[in-house]
């Protein structure tokens, strides 16, 4: 008797051969830009999705980032239009109000105010309203104060709207510094055109400002600065809708940075970086003296180099090459190195403005003025890019280097806020102390006052880590 067979189970076969993708190098794996370009990826059985990443179309993508970086610009460009404006003006404003150096640095004196409650309110804003809604709220602040200007009310309510204006200049430099800084494509390149753009602002608005200070209505210049306020308004709020930083960064294919892993606050973790807190000092020095630069020299080259009422194109000569400094120098930047070629930039200002200061000559002084804005220029994108993440553009600024080891990445976007909105307060103190001293000692003191702060800076710069540890 014969054992009875046993059963035959026939497994299902597969449609298709199951393959497994060959091992990619290092070399081959892709990019964090190229995960936002894939085509969409098709369901499992299950119902899911095959991946979690955000499916981006690039081109629409590269266009919307395009559209925010630009706005950005021009946020940036009415804050080097608001700073240039002031110095072509001051005679102007001093003869119809008919006050003398100290009371009309009054003006910056306001402004620096308005400029510190800037600086730290925008941390705590920031967190509460958002990228979009700050900017928005800034560009209204601006509004309220040139439609106090522009009438040309008595002369402390033209003052206090200096205040005002200064809160809403803080809070768009603050910003539009802190979006550039947490872009990952190209940033060392895109800062230096954010920062151009303000050398932009500031060139022609003196240019502008001259004109109305010639004739009766110079009041209307005020008028100019509010029509372009509004569309600054209305682009922001079309463009980023009052959405966060983070949401909007997350618009153009960037996920958002880690998130914090401290328990202490934002303001407090600022407060105790050491780089930060210098550069911030850095900050306030630099644009300080620049504004002194471009506000005053009206005020030297009429006075002392026989300037007519045309005096203000010297100083849309200074604006101008800063300007250029930030774009064209980008790379003797690379060449030399950021960290060297500060301290060779500010021997080459301090012996310009050493001729301005003892060669007598109106074209003298107006040449070197231009040039120590040419060189002038490249020093607050690079002090500014000291907490950014590794360089990706062949410019390679040092600070970039060091960036990812200097703070936490959370508070990155703040961080360079507050050296933006530090650096707006010093474009009002400085000058402040400028006239105070004009007033006692004359304005020749102008010079050698500036010459101790170009001083100031390479001190300071001197003081920066040059390889900083980043603190978790």
């Amino acid at each position: 008797m014969s054992s009875p067979r046993p059963e035959v189970f026939e497994l299902p076969t597969l449609s298709a051969p199951i393959t497994t993708p060959p091992l990619k190098s290092a070399d081959e794996q892709p990019t964090s830009s190229s995960l936002y370009s894939r085509t969409p990826v098709p369901a499992t059985p299950s119902g899911g999705l095959a991946s979690s990443e955000p499916m981006i179309d690039g081109r629409k993508h590269r266009l919307r980032a395009a559209v925010q970086f630009g706005t950005c610009c021009w946020v940036v460009f009415l804050c080097g239009w608001n700073n240039g404006s002031t110095g072509s003006l001051l005679p102007r404003i001093q003869q119809v109000y008919n006050v003398n150096f100290t009371t009309v640095s009054l003006l910056f004196v306001c402004a620096c105010i308005g400029s510190m409650i800037g600086a730290f309110i925008n941390i705590y804003l920031s967190d509460r309203l958002g990228f979009g809604k700050t900017l928005l709220l800034a560009a209204a602040l601006q509004s309220l104060a040139y439609a106090l200007q522009a009438p040309a009310l008595p002369f402390p309510v033209f003052v206090i709207a200096f205040t005002i204006n200064g809160i809403g200049l803080s809070l768009q430099s603050a910003q539009s510094l802190g979006y550039t800084a947490a872009l990952k494509d190209r940033p060392s390149l895109k800062m230096g055109v954010n920062q151009a753009c303000y050398g932009l602002g500031a060139f022609v608005s003196p240019l502008v400002a001259t004109q109305f200070a010639q004739i009766p209505k110079w009041n209307y210049h005020y008028l100019v600065c509010e029509g372009l306020v509004l569309t600054n308004a209305v682009l922001v709020f079309l463009v980023f809708r009052g959405k966060t930083q983070e949401e909007c960064l997350l618009q153009i294919g960037q996920l958002p940075m880690e998130s914090n892993t401290s328990e202490h606050s934002k303001f407090k973790q600022i407060m105790n970086q050491k780089t930060v807190q210098l550069l911030a000092l850095f900050g306030l020095v630099y644009v300080g003296t620049e504004v002194t630069i471009g506000g005053w020299i009206v005020t030297f080259v009429q006075k002392l180099r026989g300037g007519g009422a045309s005096a203000g194109y010297v100083s849309a000569g200074f604006f101008g090459g800063l300007m250029v400094g930030r774009l064209a120098l980008l790379w003797v930047n690379h060449k030399i190195g950021e960290r060297r070629v500060i301290y060779l930039y500010c021997a080459l200002c301090i012996g310009l403005e050493l001729i301005v200061w003892l060669v007598p000559s109106l074209l003298s002084s107006a040449i070197s003025t231009a040039l120590v804005g040419l060189l002038f220029g490249p020093f607050y994108p690079i002090s500014a890019l000291y907490v950014v993440g590794p360089g990706i553009f062949f410019m390679d600024f040092s600070v970039m280097n060091h960036s990812g080891r200097v703070i936490p990445h959370w508070i990155l976007t703040a961080s360079i806020g507050y050296i933006g909105a530090v650096g707006s307060a010093g474009s009002a103190l400085i000058p402040f102390f400028t006239g105070a001293m004009a007033n006692k000692f004359g304005i020749q003191s102008l010079q050698p006052f500036v010459v101790s702060m170009m001083a100031s800076l390479t001190f300071l710069w001197w003081c920066v880590p040059s390889g900083p540890r980043r603190v978790d």
